[in-house]
């Protein structure tokens, strides 16, 4: 059996990411061909893009026509599949987004579609049964106003009239604007309603009691409270009926209309005010947490000064392309990702990546390849939308405006904010079936006065109490509410959570495995010991290793330079004739004498005996996790160097703030060997350390710790873990900030290069879990409590309406404290 990788974008250049359901096709498609046994996607990990692996037969097809099946599968699905993400106004809130989801999955040629309560819309339809246009049609007959429309690629963004425009942040102010146009008072109107609800109710409420005063005239104010309260509630419950669904306006209106019908206009009024003022509330919430969203889209300027030959030329930023100059005075927004050309400053990159401290950064002297920026190390890179220090700052654009980490970001963010969590998958399936059932419940009370000794009347009145008491308005909101405002929270934080599902996952994990290199570890080797011999002073020692290391290429050379400089305080003298023995180590002149500079093989190699005593000093640090090198003078030994990928400095209270936080086990996966791991293990706290892995191994190890743990994250940094984070429960990438692959890769990206954000994103993820629990008792404890009230005759319809919206504010309220979480 012979393997063959195409890579995935050639075969689905529209393909929004690997777990899309298309790449599900593509295989779907290939694994049925004859002579084809098995296909599956690899993973994005840096060195490659995300791959199609087909296993294949080469008796039965060849090479070049197992490419041009998958090439034609791959055409046939690109043309018959397209995605969409389109921002609306006028979705007030997720039971309204429910209908408006439910309208849409009956649009011919619309596969999948998910819509959140801060009226994003993203869809997948079918290409050879409708069109974009149409879609956005459907659409905009829904909703208030398209803002606009995302190509799932990010590459244009639509307008509604069809103009094609540059992708670039919507202005907030933009979007309040054009909303404030679709209603009498703008985005407040549905709260003023309301207020103007409750002045006629207390005006109807306080003329009742005046003596010789008609009984007509407060019925007429409680007429008014009815149309402004019930404006919005009967708008959507005519919308749910007309598609079939009984949503809870529609309880609401029924139950309003009975209390007008008993006589009872002050109840229904009540109503009326109490559920108007709720919605606006969750208006509000849903609004407040989209504003902290729609926050990142403003940190990008919308112009940059262009360096050009004969000066300064102030552009619009998608008018840059890789390679500009740009210049960034101080104390101003960088406008493009880019690497510092010229000047060194401090960068304040917190709304990226949520660092409190500002950054240094430095010029990147000499050419460099644009296709490998990423690379780079950090301190030559910055990021649009981060704010520069008191210096001037060049910069050389490295990505496009729409192609930057905040327009991703933003993207990302806004894609993840109609992604349900499996609590609110649940409240929904709770809804679908409870509301018919009230409705059921209602109808039998309606004829209790069969049964029951009473009038007509006392019977109708119950059912429409208990409809008030039985109606799911605290349930409906209590997940969304607590998701979006963990996710808004989050971003603000420097963390990406692509959704509900990983938000809520997180917070349930007992087992997390690390990467270490580049994760628990700086990534980059130090000089850790200087160790004399044969009476050499240190200063003597450091001067020759320093000396000979400063000319040789070897990627530890640097490190023991590094080091050895800023130990001996002082630069000396490079040796002379320096040769590198492959493998082994260097050779090379230094006063009069002959060094040699390597690992215990070298010096076998040349027939040199190690002393008992040294032989045992070097196994000593080795056993330690140190990389160990012997340096010889003429024919003596004069000193050991001892050298080790250390461990981040706030790896060790990282791990155990995770310990509080009440995760068990902490697993290190490396591919270094078992001493290695141990030693670095030993020293920060890790629970578990398995080295010698190679990278699929990595995978089979997330495979095994999930059938103990059952839910298990990986994080590394995006790149060579892919694999393991795609297997994991929740995958988590570090220094995501300018990383394409991290960012797409990852369940949830740590936008910053520190690990110490890892304990706010599990400990936001808790509160959020603990949150979205309180908020489901409330719900579902005050209708428990209420229906036997209500049905025994002990509450009225007042109280019944007072407990089910005080029950919504609460919920409501109590999401939006997850805004304010502390790290």
């Amino acid at each position: 059996m012979n393997k063959a990788r195409l890579d995935l974008e050639l075969l689905l250049p529209d393909l929004p990411d690997e777990r899309d359901e298309c790449a599900s096709r593509i295989i779907d498609a290939l694994q049925t061909k004859k002579g084809i046994d098995k296909v599956h996607i690899i993973p994005e990990n840096g060195a490659t893009k995300a791959q199609l692996c087909l296993h294949y037969n080469p008796e039965i097809v060849t090479i070049s026509q197992v490419e041009k099946l998958a090439m034609t599968a791959g055409a046939d699905i690109t043309s018959h599949y397209g995605h969409l993400l389109i921002e609306t106004t006028g979705i007030r809130h997720p039971r309204h987004s429910r209908i408006i989801e439910a309208r849409l999955k009956k649009v011919i040629g619309l596969e999948t579609v998910s819509v959140s309560g801060t009226g994003f819309i993203q869809v997948e339809f079918d290409k050879k049964k409708t069109t974009k246009s149409k879609i956005i049609d459907a659409v905009s007959g829904l909703v208030s106003e398209i803002i606009h429309v995302d190509e799932h690629n990010g590459k244009l963004k639509t307008k509604l009239n069809g103009d094609v425009v540059h992708h670039q942040p919507v202005s907030h102010e933009d979007h309040e604007h054009k909303h404030a146009h679709n209603a009498i008072f703008g985005k407040n109107t549905e709260l003023i309603f309301s207020i103007i609800c409750g002045i006629f109710l207390t005006a109807g409420f306080t003329i009742s009691f005046i003596e010789d005063i008609s009984p007509t005239i407060p019925i007429i104010a409680y007429c008014f409270a009815y149309f402004f309260g019930g404006y919005y509630t009967t708008k959507e419950a005519i919308a749910g009926i007309s598609k079939g669904k009984f949503e809870i306006d529609f309880l609401m209106l029924i139950a309003a209309v009975g209390a007008a019908a008993l006589g009872e206009w002050a109840e229904g009024a009540l109503l009326f005010f109490l559920f108007s003022l709720g919605h606006s509330l969750e208006h509000y919430a849903m609004e407040k947490a989209r504003k902290s969203i729609a926050a990142l889209a403003e940190l990008s300027p919308k112009t940059a000064l262009l360096k050009k030959e004969n000066g300064l030329e102030e552009i619009n930023i998608e008018d840059l392309v890789p390679s500009d100059i740009i210049l960034v005075k101080p104390n101003t927004k960088i406008a493009a990702d880019g690497i510092v050309v010229a000047g060194n400053s401090s960068v304040n990159q917190a709304p990226i990546t949520g660092e409190s401290i500002p950054v240094d950064k430095f010029t990147l002297s000499g050419p460099f390849d644009i296709k490998n920026a990423e690379k780079l190390d950090s301190k030559h890179k910055v990021y649009a939308g981060s704010i520069n220090g008191p210096d001037v700052l060049e910069i050389k654009v490295t990505k496009l405006a729409a192609d930057s980490t905040i327009a991703r970001l933003v993207k990302l963010v806004n894609e993840a904010q109609t992604q349900k969590s499996s609590t609110q998958n649940f409240t929904d399936k709770i809804e679908k079936y409870y509301v018919p059932g009230v409705l059921v419940l209602v109808t039998l009370l309606l004829f209790a006065f069969v049964v029951v000794d009473e009038p007509f009347s006392k019977s109708f009145y119950r059912a429409m109490a208990v409809l008030v008491a039985a109606s799911p308005c605290a349930l409906a909101i209590s997940t969304p509410s607590a998701v979006l405002s963990g996710v808004a929270r989050a971003a603000r934080g420097g963390v990406l959570v692509k959704g509900g599902k990983p938000l809520e996952e997180l917070g349930s994990l007992t087992a997390i495995a690390f990467d270490k290199t580049g994760t628990l570890t700086e990534g980059k080797p130090k000089l850790t010991g200087v160790y004399p011999l044969n009476g050499i002073s240190e200063e003597e020692l450091l001067s020759i290793i320093i000396a000979v290391e400063k000319l040789s290429d070897h990627p530890l050379a640097a490190a023991i330079v590094k080091g050895g400089i800023e130990k001996l305080g002082k630069d000396v003298e490079h040796a002379t004739n320096v040769q590198s023995i492959t493998g082994r180590g260097v050779k090379a002149d230094y006063r009069n004498s002959i060094i040699y500079i390597g690992n215990k093989e070298l010096f076998t190699q040349r027939n040199y005996t190690l002393s008992p005593e040294l032989k045992s000093k070097a196994e000593e640090y080795e056993g330690k996790g140190h990389t160990t090198m012997l340096v010889q003078k003429d024919h003596d030994f004069v000193g050991i160097i001892t050298l080790m990928d250390v461990a981040r400095p706030d790896a060790k209270e990282t791990l155990a703030s995770l310990a509080r936080l009440g995760i068990k086990k902490m697993i290190m996966l490396t591919g270094d060997n078992q001493k290695v791991a141990e030693a670095i293990a030993k020293d920060i706290g890790i629970t578990d350390a398995w080295g010698n892995l190679l990278p699929e191994e990595k995978v089979t190890a997330i495979d095994q710790l999930r059938k103990t743990e059952k839910k298990v994250a990986m994080v590394g940094d995006g790149v060579n873990d892919a694999p393991a984070m795609a297997k994991s429960t929740v995958g988590i990438a570090m220094g995501a900030a300018g990383s394409d692959v991290a960012l797409e890769t990852a369940d949830i990206a740590l936008m910053a290069d520190k690990l110490n954000n890892l304990p706010f994103a599990i400990g936001l993820s808790k509160k959020a879990h603990q949150i979205i629990k309180q908020n489901i008792i409330i719900s579902l404890g005050m209708v428990m409590i209420l229906i036997p009230l209500t049905i025994s005759g002990i509450a009225s319809m007042g109280p019944a309406v007072i407990g089910h919206e005080g029950s919504t504010v609460i919920v409501v309220f109590n999401a939006l404290r997850l805004m304010a979480y502390k790290k």
